[in-house]
């Protein structure tokens, strides 16, 4: 069999390119996958790169528009917003405003600033929008996240001990994981990390868990943390302290619009990446599994660990499209909006493979996310029990 290299993880950087040398091919079997031989598993393969391929080659000026106009309309809610907000004493005033800057953050959060950070718009050669210049309104410093998000997490998805996404440290979701006592308050946890998911994710970046275990050099963490305070000092001052004191007499209530808008960004969010990688139908897979793993294999794994998003167009523009997690996992580097239009033909492909392609509304989704958080509160559990 021919050797090939994992599906492109848009990693910004050569030594991350480095990180996935080739293997001797295995193939890794599960009662989801036993009917796949090797040949089809590449055949996989190229049936998702030709599909990649189809879409790279096609951008153009209606996809530059698209994106330019999300970024006008973005800030347009914004500007709306804080002009509000200077007569938030006035009821309606507030809550239109508090309004429009939630949507405005939730957008840029999303449809902008996640996918500008995958590198999606750089072949744009947009200084505004390129992955190298992007920095977004969230805690987490840009290269932090793309190092833990675009490399670690979209080139080891779900595998236990490589993809730290898995609970993000902290929550168990699989059976596969091992049980602790903390475990038992994990619904509390979650909503606590849902409620403050910005900081909890950059605190995340910095693998305080690897210093414990004495795997990272407490050195290199007390670097990056006060590289992350300043980011954290500069986002509590512009949201806590520059824009309620530009309201003027307005300023305790600009301050309350602006928590209530963080806090909305932050709860979205949550349940957009928790129901596109927790809900039962989502696989979590061994480290083996990484042993020569080729690029049909890569892509497969992305199919099994990743989930769906039912809705209406604006659902999948308020998600930054993430609603098409499955397509997003296959191509991360592709522009957003062109996940609605390879949609069916990657479901059709999962239909002809005999795969599952797992999709459902969002209130679904997230109801069964937080019944497999309270089940695997509990010693043990199987994927059986998480999955009823």
């Amino acid at each position: 069999m021919t050797v090939v290299l994992p599906a492109p993880t848009t990693t910004h950087a050569d030594d991350d390119r480095a990180a996935t040398a080739v293997r001797p091919p295995t193939t890794s079997t599960s009662s989801t996958t036993a009917h796949l031989s090797d040949a089809d598993v590449e055949a996989l393969g190229v049936e998702l790169d030709a599909l990649r391929q189809s879409v790279m080659s096609d951008l153009g000026d209606e996809d530059a528009a698209y994106i330019r106009r999300v970024v006008a309309v973005q800030r347009g809610l914004e500007a709306g917003g804080r002009a509000l907000l200077l007569v938030s004493p006035l009821p309606p005033a507030w809550l239109a405003g508090t309004a429009a800057l939630s949507v405005a953050k939730i957008l840029e959060n999303m449809e902008i600033g996640h996918n500008v950070l995958h590198g999606q718009w750089d072949w744009m050669n947009d200084p505004e929008i390129h992955s190298s210049t992007w920095e977004w309104d969230s805690a987490s410093s840009a290269e932090g996240w793309k190092y833990t998000h675009n490399f670690v997490h979209h080139t080891y998805t779900n595998v236990l001990g490589k993809d730290r996404d898995v609970g993000y440290a902290v929550l168990r979701v699989s059976p596969e994981q091992p049980w602790r006592p903390h475990h038992l308050v994990q619904l509390g946890t979650n909503t606590a990390l849902a409620l403050g998911f910005e900081y909890g994710i950059a605190v995340y970046d910095i693998e305080l868990e690897e210093v414990a275990a004495g795997r990272k050099p407490w050195a290199k963490a007390r670097t990056e943390l006060g590289g992350l305070w300043r980011k954290i000092r500069g986002q509590l001052a512009k949201d806590y302290i520059r824009w309620p004191l530009l309201s003027g007499l307005a300023a305790p209530t600009t301050l309350a619009a602006n928590l209530t808008a963080n806090i909305a960004r932050n709860v979205w969010t949550h349940a957009v990446i928790f129901c596109g990688h927790f809900p039962a139908g989502a696989e979590v897979f061994g480290e083996d599994q990484l042993d020569g793993e080729t690029r049909g294999q890569w892509y497969l794994r992305q199919l099994l660990g990743s989930a769906n998003l039912d809705g209406p167009p604006l659902l999948h523009l308020m998600t930054g499209n993430l609603s098409h997690q499955i397509e997003h996992h296959l191509f991360p580097d592709m522009p957003s909006r062109r996940y609605a239009q390879v949609a069916p033909a990657v479901r059709d492909i999962c239909t002809r493979y005999g795969l599952p392609y797992t999709s459902g509304s969002l209130p679904r989704q997230y109801a069964g996310v937080l019944a497999t958080i309270a089940r695997m509160s509990l010693p043990g559990g199987t994927a059986t029990d998480t999955a009823a």
